[in-house]
Parts: structure tokens; C-alpha cells; sequence
């Protein structure tokens, strides 16, 4: 459902890797090293930041992590960029999802903020590797991040692990290229209150708001709607069916949605009791009562009236492309096939501010 649309230095660039692999055992040293050497010219001479994506013309999505604690080779725990003109905003940015945004030669200083969703492991566990490397990409002030209250204390403790290296990339390269004071993040802490909802972030080209999602026990948790210029992008985050949720992707253009199929997962489960694995049996078990399936994403999307909806954050993870017949069983009889589409990394969504429909590509990755 989705059309691939690979840009032609990047493909070159991919290509030379691949024909560097394949030739090596053949081939001389001096040989390889031209292979490489034109991939990487290639690839440097058309840089990702100068491309299309960044030309103010569309509200665009980028997945950058689509995967779940479960192990998927081709999947990133949990990232969603929202680019807005020369601005990039994250929602969440689990285990290597920064290596993600790398391999798509992503361009980390354009990275205004983060915005957590809470503070399970898959969403943050990237946060130390994406304040690093923005900073050496060139950030000079410290990162802003938001999320529910909890904000300040996960980002001091990012910032104590990371306090060390920031001592020797400074010292190791200096202070004008490194400067200490731009290493760190800045945690912007917010209350939804009562309402359960709250504008946390505003500016002349975005609106950003935080709404209450249902991922109980855990406590606080919240999805984004972003607004600007007309269209409007959700990011669920992590929830179980919640009439909050539909309520703030009312009108929507694009909804990621999370998406946990309770068959597979039961299959799951029900296999590691008949081998003995209770303990894995119960873990496995106990992620249905707090993720949604993939048809009940589907009616919420229908009741708020999203134009497409974009499955992400996919449990159990999905290694083999014919296991996306099972992950999505059902979708097709309560909601067009048109209107939604499994998501995976890489994958890019553009909303023209001058009106119109989604429109699908993907962004090319290194070896992918």
C-alpha cells in the first residue's frame, strides 16, 4: 500500500556498500576503497537536509522507530518525527532509534525538541544517544524535552550518565566545536490538570498538545496532536482504547496509532505456558489489557474521522512480511483499505499545506 520512493544518490550510495561487500573477497584493496569512497562522496552531495523534506511546503511525518519491547530485526523501539518547515519535532525516542535516523542520514541539529509520551523503557532509552549526537551535529544549547511530570527526573538522570563524556568530547575536540554548556538536555516539565489536556508548546508554525491516553497503571501518559498551517498530525502514544484519543484525533489528517494484535500476542502466550515459560507467559499476558488491537484502532480512527491512519509501535514484531496478513486481520472489514497503512522505519507521510491527500514515500536508509 505504501510507494516506495528511494532518491537516486542515496540508492547510489547504498549500492557502492553493497558492491564493496560483494567484491571484497575478490578484489584488490585500492579497488574497494574506490567503491567506498564514491558511495560516501555520493551520498554527502546529496544530503537529506537539503531534500524536499525540509522546504516548508508540508506538515510531514517521519517514522523513526516502529518497533515494540519485542524483537523485530528491521524495527527501532519507539520514534515519531514531525517536521514542521525547517524544524523537527520527536515523540519519544526508544532503543535505537537514533541509529534509525543515522542509517536515513537524518539531520540531527535540525532537532528542536523531544516530546515523551512516559517513561517505559522502549520510549526513552535512546534519550542519552540523541543528546550526544545532536550535539555534535552541531546543537548549541541544550535540548528541549518535554513530557508529564517525571520529565525532570529522567532527564537528570540522563544527564549524570552522560556527564563524563561530555568532560572528554569537550576536552578531545574543544570548546568551540563541543561547547560544555550546549551538551546537556533541558526538561520542560507540564500538568494536563483536570481537563486532560494542555497546550505545551507554541510557536508562530506549530501547535502542540498534550491529552491524557489510557495506559493504566502507568501513570501519567499522554499522546501529541500537532496543528500547523491547517493540518494536524496525532501520535497516540501508548494506550488501550480511550475516548480521549478520539476526541483529540478529531478531524485529524494522519493518526500513528499504536498497534498490539491480541492474536498474535495470545498465540504468544499461550506457547511459552505449553513450554514451561511462565514467567514469559505472564509478561507477554499482561501487555493486552494496556495496548490496542489493530481493528479497534481502526474504529477509533473511523470515529474521529482521521484521513489515514499509520499502525506503529507494532507488537509483536513482524520479521516476516507474510505475518502482516495475521497482524492485520479484520482492519479491511471495518475501515477502507486506503485510509490506513502498517507502518514501518523509514516510512514518510506528507500533508501539503496548499490542501490535499496524504501522500506516502519512504525515506531511503543505509543497507535497508
Amino acid at each position: 500500500m505504501v510507494r516506495s520512493a528511494r532518491r537516486p544518490l542515496a540508492v547510489l550510495a547504498s549500492l557502492a556498500c553493497v558492491a564493496v561487500a560483494f567484491a571484497a573477497p575478490a578484489q584488490p584493496v585500492g579497488l574497494v576503497a574506490g567503491f567506498f569512497e564514491k558511495g560516501v562522496e555520493a551520498r554527502l552531495k546529496a544530503p537529506l537536509s537539503r531534500t524536499d523534506l525540509f522546504d516548508a511546503t508540508a506538515l510531514r511525518v517521519v517514522l523513526c522507530g516502529t518497533g515494540s519491547p519485542m524483537p523485530d530485526p528491521a524495527r527501532a523501539r519507539a520514534c515519531t518525527a514531525v517536521i514542521v518547515k525547517g524544524k523537527a519535532y520527536l515523540v519519544d525516542t526508544g532503543p535505537g532509534s537514533v541509529n534509525t535516523l543515522q542509517l536515513m542520514g537524518f539531520p540531527l541539529d535540525r532537532i528542536a525538541g523531544v516530546f515523551l509520551t512516559h517513561y517505559h523503557s522502549d520510549h526513552i532509552g535512546d534519550l542519552g544517544e540523541l543528546r550526544m549526537q545532536t550535539w555534535v551535529s552541531g546543537r548549541t544549547g541544550p535540548l528541549p524535552v518535554y513530557g508529564p511530570e517525571g520529565v525532570a527526573r529522567v532527564v537528570g538522570g540522563f544527564n549524570a550518565a552522560y556527564a563524563l563524556d561530555d568532560d572528554y568530547r569537550t576536552v578531545h575536540h574543544g570548546e568551540s566545536y563541543m561547547p560544555h554548556a550546549a551538551a546537556a538536555l533541558a526538561a520542560h516539565s507540564f500538568d494536563i490538570g483536570e481537563a486532560g489536556d494542555r497546550v505545551v508548546y507554541k510557536d508562530a508554525d506549530v501547535t502542540i498538545t498534550a491529552f491524557a491516553v489510557n495506559h493504566d497503571p502507568i501513570k501519567p501518559a499522554v499522546g501529541y496532536r500537532f496543528e500547523s498551517g491547517g493540518r494536524s498530525i496525532v501520535v497516540s502514544g501508548d494506550t488501550a482504547p480511550s475516548p480521549n484519543l478520539v476526541k483529540w484525533s478529531h478531524g485529524a489528517d494522519v493518526l500513528v496509532h499504536e498497534a498490539l494484535s491480541t492474536r498474535m500476542v495470545g498465540i504468544i502466550s499461550r506457547a511459552s505456558t505449553a513450554a514451561g515459560l511462565d514467567r514469559q507467559a505472564k509478561m507477554v499476558k499482561d501487555t493486552l489489557n494496556y495496548h490496542t488491537d489493530p481493528v479497534d484502532s481502526a474504529k477509533e480512527a473511523n470515529a474521529a474521522g482521521v484521513g489515514l491512519l499509520v499502525y506503529s509501535h507494532l507488537a509483536p514484531g513482524l520479521p516476516q512480511p507474510a505475518l502482516e496478513k495475521l497482524f492485520i486481520d479484520g482492519v479491511a472489514a471495518v475501515r477502507d483499505p486506503k485510509a490506513w497503512v502498517v507502518g514501518f522505519d523509514g516510512l514518510r507521510v506528507d500533508l501539503p499545506y496548499a490542501g490535499g491527500a496524504p501522500t506516502q514515500s519512504k525515506v531511503a536508509m543505509l543497507g535497508r
